[in-house]
This record gives structure tokens, sequence and C-alpha cells, in this order.
């Protein structure tokens, strides 16, 4: 059993004993932990959470311990029910809330699940309440509310409309190209929350030609739920074999979007940043942001549109802290995660593919030929096993200085810039070892290049 407590929320698998994995017990402690910090930054904000769950097996189990505990807590919840995490984000703000909570453990297996913390703007808390929250949880500092003060509970399943009536009312977004482009569309949602959400806005986009994987919201993924290309062969097949224009795949809580292109190639989960940027800059110039470990290619498409590019630590929470720095119009990460702040900031999908289809509308070509317009690279990602003993803050110093005359960032890890390539070094959090992420113009030269660092590594770890 595992149970991973991290400043960017709880995950384990479920069962076990209390500590070893995600049990009632942990999900109790850390909720009420939670609704104690939330009343700490939020004095003047209305006692109000809103929940929200992908469609884990689980689900229920998990929802009703932290319904529970809110209500305990004081607070009254708005149960949205079965939701994408960008659904609940925005549900927040609509609500006026002081906070939110989605229940998702996103691409992790059936096994998984968590609890993913909110800010009353339906942001993620960022690195310092995360620790608040693990601190007060350790110490159970909490107090629970006495019978006169519970809190009340709403169930409110709208909200998966409002937020497709909003991706609607973006001004990019233009459905009366996507509805005349006609498109044959298959999406594959993973049995999770896609299912609900995908298919109702690709109607509501004028999309009538849809062809449907796996969309009953049971939990029940039929395939790893990580949508990388080599867990997408039947789609992939399904979109060449069935004349598709383009086939859009989602993790199970719908902050992830690849895309398959009309041949049954992968464009690329790198590329729906790419793409989804290229056309919003194309429109609106500006800036963009992406994390240490995203491509390249959204550097060169902005900085050939007149835009200034910025690099942010991985993770979400410090992406959107990097775009509202720079006043960034687009941004994201290369795991197929578009942050659009017209609509929110937030990783959203339904953004995603909204801004997509407008764009291949417009364009008139193939998603293979958008593809092929933009610049070609690819991405090697690799580790190093090491020993427990060995420092590997020390061990990154030493790579950093031995390649010092090259363009270094140390915000996250290690980053060496050479001319034409790149390598990204950053320490596990939960095991000794490094990941090494590496681009160039080929996967051949991004492997040896990234196989070049390691050995290095290996070396200096002597």
């Amino acid at each position: 059993m595992s149970l991973i407590k991290s400043i960017s929320g709880i995950r384990g698998t479920i069962g076990g004993k209390a500590g070893e994995g995600l049990n009632p017990l942990d999900i109790v402690k850390f909720t009420a932990a939670y609704a104690t910090l939330i009343k700490k930054i939020n004095p003047g904000k209305p006692n109000k959470i809103v929940v929200g769950r992908d469609a884990r097996i689980s689900g229920e189990m998990v929802l009703s311990n932290v319904i529970g505990t809110l209500m305990g807590m004081g607070f009254d919840v708005v149960n949205i029910g079965l939701a994408t995490t960008p659904t609940t984000e925005l549900a927040v703000t609509m609500e006026d809330a002081a906070g939110g909570i989605i229940l998702t453990a996103s691409h992790n297996p059936r096994q998984w699940n968590a609890l993913k913390l909110l800010n009353h703007k339906g942001e993620f808390l960022d690195a310092k309440q995360g620790e608040e929250v693990l601190r007060i949880a350790e110490a159970e500092e909490f107090d629970f509310a006495d019978v006169d003060t519970l809190g009340k509970l709403t169930e409110d399943d709208s909200y998966t409309a409002k937020h497709i009536d909003s991706v609607l009312a973006l001004n990019l977004v233009d459905v009366e190209a996507i509805k005349n482009a006609d498109f044959k569309v298959a999406i594959d949602c993973v049995n999770s929350v896609g299912g609900v959400a995908i298919p109702a806005l690709l109607e509501a986009l004028g999309v009538k030609r849809i062809e449907k994987l796996y969309c009953e919201p049971n939990g029940q993924f039929p395939h790893n739920p990580e949508p990388l290309p080599e867990h997408l062969t039947e789609i992939s097949s399904l979109v060449k074999e069935n004349g598709v224009d383009v086939g859009f795949v989602v993790d199970p809580d719908v902050d992830r979007l690849a895309l398959i292109c009309e041949d049954g190639s992968m464009f690329g989960e790198e590329y729906t940043l790419v793409a989804v940027a290229d056309y919003v800059l194309r429109h609106t110039p500006g800036n963009t942001v992406s994390n240490l470990s995203s491509s390249r290619a959204l550097r060169d498409v902005t900085r050939s549109l007149g835009g200034e590019y910025n690099a942010a630590a991985v993770g979400e929470v410090n992406v959107v802290e990097k775009m509202k720095a720079t006043n960034a119009i687009i941004g994201g990460e290369g795991n197929g995660g578009v942050i659009y702040p017209e609509s929110h900031y937030g990783r959203d999908a339904l953004v995603g593919i909204a801004l997509f289809l407008t764009h291949l509308a417009k364009s008139g070509k193939k998603v293979s030929e958008m593809k092929a317009s933009y610049p070609q690279y690819s991405i090697a990602k690799q580790k190093v096993q090491l020993t427990p003993d060995i420092d590997v803050d020390a061990l990154l110093l030493a790579v950093k200085n031995k390649y010092s005359q090259y363009d270094i960032t140390d915000i996250d890890g290690v980053k060496i810039d050479f001319p034409d390539r790149w390598v990204h070094l950053r320490k596990s959090n939960t095991e000794p070892i490094i990941r090494v992420y590496a681009e160039a113009s080929s996967m051949k030269e991004a492997e040896e290049t990234a196989a070049g660092v390691m050995d290095v590594i290996k070396e200096l770890a002597k």
C-alpha cells in the first residue's frame, strides 16, 4: 500500500492500515487540516467548500468522508458530483467559495485516489500553504464544530454545463467555423468524467460525427490512463481506419489532452500546447510560459510571433505563478496541459479542444500537416538510479559546474541549454533517482544527449 503526503495534496492506494494507504482515517485527518488552513487564510470568505470527483471506483467512499469531515468542521459543502478538475476549479469561483477539493488521482491507475486542494481562486495551494496543511495534519491541530454550527450540504450537478457555456463564450472559440468544417472526431475518455464532459462539449461546438471509446464513467480504466502513445493504440487504429479528422484523448480528470492525427499517428502531448498557443498568439500577441521539461517548440513559436517565452519550475502552481508574473496570455505543461487565463488559471482539456478545433477549422489543414508546420523536436525521458547514501543535491551542483560554459537554469534541478538541444536533471522526491529529460531535433540525438549526461552523473557519483 502507498500513501504519499505532499504540498500538493494527499494520494495513495485504497486500503491498508492507517498511514499506509488512502483510508478513511487519513482522509478525515487531511481534510480537517485543509479546512483549518482555509479558515485561517480566508477570514472574510463564507464557510463554503466545493467538492467534485472523477469516476474512480473509490470515489463515493472518499467523497463521503470528505463531505462529512468538512461539514464537521463547520463548512457548507457544494457537491458538484462527477466533474472534471477544471470544472471544479471554475465552480469554486462561480460559487464564491473559500476553496475546493478535487477527488482524483489524475493519471494514476484505478487503485489510486487523491485529494487535490484549491484556494478561493480555484487554483492549487502554493508550497507554503501546502506545507502548513501537512503540519496541521501531523499535529492534529483542528477543532470540529459543535452541533449548532455544523455545515450544510448542497448538491449541484449543473457545473459541467456551466463550464461548457464558459468555453463557448471565449472570444477565440468559433462555433460556426467548427460546425461548418463538419469534422469527424474520435474520443477516448478512459471511462471517467471525460465521458460526460467531452461528448457534451463537442455537441455544443456543432460536431455531429463522434466516434466514442470508453465514455462510460464507471472507473474501470480499459488501459493505463496516462495518455501516452503506448497506451493509445486502439484509438489510433480507430482514427486511421474510420476516416476520422482528429482524435482527442483525456486523462481521468480531464486536465491533460493528447491529439491523434488523421493518419493514426501521434500529434504528441508536447505539441498540444504548441498548436493551441500558435492559434492564440496569432490573434492576441503576447507572452507564453511552460515548465523546464517542456518542448523548446513553444519558445520558437512564441518568438516567431513577437512574444516572450519564459520557463517555470515543474508543477502547475509554478507555471501559473510565472504566467502571472510575465503577463502570459497562454501557458501550460508539455504533458498536454493547456492553461488559458481568459478562461481560468488551470489546465483545461475542454478549453484545449475548443481552441484546437477552431484553429484546425480556420487553417484548412489536416492535423498531420499542422504538426509538420511546427519546429520538430523529440524528447527522451530517462532516469539514473542512485544509492540512498548519495547526496543528490551535491551531485547536481557538480554537474552544473561541469557544464558551466553553457546556459544553466537551476530553479528546479539543473537544466543545461546547449545551442541545439537541452537536458533537464531533477531529483525525485520519493526515491534515490535523478530524472533525465533531453530534447533534440531527433529521438536518436535526444537519447544520445541524455546518455552522455547520465554517464557524467554516474562518473561523478563514484
